[in-house]
């Protein structure tokens, strides 16, 4: 169906957009607060079992296999459970470094560790690869086989500076090799389809949520599995699940109870869950639900602004307005 309006000396035609089913889907799904508080007392059980493994003192290798634990928490969607010890462990752990880091040659190891350190502000060099490199500075022989090594070495290189040269090279040689591995068909089914989404998006670049929700699924079929670790992250990504929900459900009785759009011209999108899922973008953890709510109204606002735009506004009067909000903004 079409409409017809006239703006100053023109008569423009518009298609009337259909009414979204996703507000009507997620005001349906149904969540209980005894659901909700369940699933706490389990995860609220689990959590003392991991603080243990983070804080308990060690030797380098201990300090070592930590890092590495803190690796795997941030792929399960679980970090945020123990922000406080893991800065604490990578403080002391930072400062050992070269002990803890100097004589390792698992490329999984030193990648998974130089991606902690990073994520968490650490300034650890990326020379430590050189040991995995030819003196041309290209890599080969000495990891090629190593499937999950340079599928992290990957994920490491996406932290690099424009002072890490070496990664430029690193890219190029993890993203050929695993390629060709996926042509080839040779890796486990959970494995390839690890490697496939990394290349569509590594980590870094990805939206926390879904890292973990992949990453759920891929740790769940690895033979050596921590069966307490895979249940918190299991429990622990349910509740963020259904907190999300119990949001988008307050966001959209807002909007509806607003009554806006019903006043708004046919053609403009109605995005309310794409505009949360923007806030969802930014802040994953559930401390963060008021960020994202008020990011949602934000992006959905800026929606409406945009079709205002497209459908009503001409080339002189877009300027103008871009004009004015630079002019605010600065």
């Amino acid at each position: 169906m079409e409409t017809e309006t006239t703006f100053g000396h023109e008569s423009l035609s518009f298609k009337k957009l259909s009414h979204t089913q996703w507000t009507d889907y997620f005001l349906s799904v149904p969540i209980s607060a005894s659901g909700l508080d369940v699933i706490t007392r389990e995860i609220d059980i689990l959590k003392p079992e991991v603080r243990d493994l983070i804080s308990s003192q060690g030797d380098d290798e201990t300090l070592k296999k930590k890092v590495l634990l803190i690796q795997l928490l941030l792929s399960l969607g679980l970090a945020f459970h123990f922000e406080n010890e893991i800065k604490n462990i990578l403080i002391h752990a930072f400062q050992r470094i070269e002990d803890i880091i100097g004589n390792e040659m698992n490329l999984s190891t030193v990648s998974n560790m130089f991606r902690v350190f990073r994520t968490y502000g650490h300034n650890i060099p990326s020379n430590v690869f050189n040991r995995f490199a030819k003196d041309d500075g290209k890599f080969g022989e000495s990891i090629m086989g190593d499937t999950i090594g340079i599928l992290s070495l990957y994920e490491a290189a996406h932290f690099g500076t424009t002072t890490d040269d070496i990664f430029e090279e690193a890219l190029k040689f993890t993203s050929s090799y695993l390629e060709s591995l996926l042509e080839g068909g040779t890796c486990l089914p959970h494995v390839s389809k690890l490697i496939r989404n990394t290349l569509y998006l590594p980590q870094r670049w990805n939206m926390e949520a879904l890292v973990a929700r992949e990453y759920i699924s891929f740790y769940e079929q690895e033979e050596d599995h921590d069966k307490m670790l895979l249940k918190l992250a299991k429990l622990s990504f349910k509740l963020l699940q259904m907190n999300y929900i119990k949001e988008l459900q307050t966001f959209i009785t807002w909007w509806t109870e607003l009554g806006v759009t019903s006043k708004m011209p046919s053609q403009f999108r109605e995005q309310i869950v794409e505009a949360w899922l923007a806030g969802l973008i930014m802040y994953f953890e559930p401390q963060y639900s008021g960020g994202r709510v008020i990011a949602a109204k934000f992006n959905y606002l800026l929606t409406i602004l945009d079709d205002a735009c497209d459908d009503y506004f001409s080339i002189p009067e877009i300027t103008t307005l871009v004009d004015c909000v630079e002019r605010y903004t600065h």
